[in-house]
């Protein structure tokens, strides 16, 4: 018994070339998604009550401006190496 709070943050990609990396963090409560970040779209998206509520003061706090800065620190600076180790092994 309990709850599952949890977050899965990830970077989808094709190429190292910046324009063809997102990144996405989405926020889960019981397995299901209530809120997400996608920097294709640049701000919180709420998929349920909850969400919604929390992706309205999010995207009015300084979180969105932090959160738009992930895409180069987390994606774009490590992305080059995954995709080098993915082409080279397959």
């Amino acid at each position: 018994d309990g709850f599952w709070y949890y977050v899965v943050t990830h970077c989808d990609f094709n190429s190292t070339d910046s324009k063809d990396i997102t990144f996405i963090q989405p926020y889960y409560y019981n397995k299901l998604e209530i809120v997400r970040f996608d920097s294709s779209v640049g701000r919180y998206v709420g998929y349920t009550e909850l969400g919604v509520k929390n992706a309205e003061a999010w995207n009015s706090g300084p979180e969105v401006v932090q959160i738009r800065n992930e895409k180069e620190r987390y994606c774009v600076n490590n992305v080059g190496n995954d995709y080098r180790s993915a082409v080279t092994k397959s």
